[in-house]
């Protein structure tokens, strides 16, 4: 026994990727891998994603700009790691700078400074090395700049 797998016509795969791109910003990539998971043939890829970004449902900057937003301001990812998860969503450099204007420098300060603090009152390592390494594992994960970091857990683990 074996499956089969639903095939599409042009405007069936058209339709269903334009409520796909309407339902949350979607970068090439994402289109490009959904149709492939569809079976469409390199020609209708092709054909869709000039029709999808011609009607504006999909916009790379409006994708990137709403990425780096949310990735900041609900999982307080720092410029680091933002870069390679864009990067890895094969955006430009220049989109990826773009986008990473959409953060204040101020809150981007207040949120890493918040962070820090928040993550070192939780740690309960009574070895100041190893409360160090565990403060700065945590950050440089999170993709804050190393700068930022160490000068942090110097000031606040003693």
């Amino acid at each position: 026994m074996y499956q089969t797998h639903k095939t599409y016509t042009l405007e069936e795969a058209l339709s269903k990727l334009q409520r796909y791109c309407a339902y949350q910003d979607r970068c090439h990539q994402e289109v490009e891998q959904k149709l492939k998971q569809m079976r469409m043939i390199p020609e209708t890829i092709e054909i869709i994603m000039v029709a999808l970004i011609e009607d504006s449902h999909l916009n790379e900057e409006r994708f990137a700009k709403a990425f780096v937003r949310g990735k900041f301001n609900i999982k307080k990812w720092g410029k680091v790691r933002l870069t390679l998860e864009l990067k890895q969503r094969q955006l430009s450099k220049y989109m990826i700078k773009t986008a990473l204007l959409e953060i204040d420098p101020n809150d981007y300060l207040q949120t890493f400074h918040a962070l820090a603090e928040k993550k070192a009152a939780t740690l309960t390592e009574t070895d100041p090395w190893k409360k160090k390494k565990k403060l700065a594992d945590y950050l440089l994960y999170r993709g804050w700049e190393s700068h930022l970091v160490y000068d942090k857990v110097n000031v606040l683990v003693n």
